[in-house]
């Protein structure tokens, strides 16, 4: 199904210290064709590496895998 990225920011983990290792994800909220929302949690990397930002169409397989339309 295609989707239009509404939203992206960082996931707030408020005072929490990160684990090492640790990789910043984003929250990512979509728009389906008829407005409504789905919010998702994505790695800010794989985000990047896909060149997905706020206004593109994209599409979300069965495994919430994003990639641009």
């Amino acid at each position: 199904m295609s989707y239009t990225v509404k939203h992206i920011y960082e996931a707030d983990y408020g005072c929490e210290e990160r684990p090492a290792g640790y990789k910043p994800k984003d929250i990512v909220i979509l728009t389906d064709d008829s407005g409504a929302e789905i919010r998702l949690e994505l790695p800010d990397e794989e985000l990047v590496a896909k060149g997905i930002n706020e206004g593109d169409r994209v599409m979300l397989d069965g495994n919430n895998d994003i990639s641009k339309a």
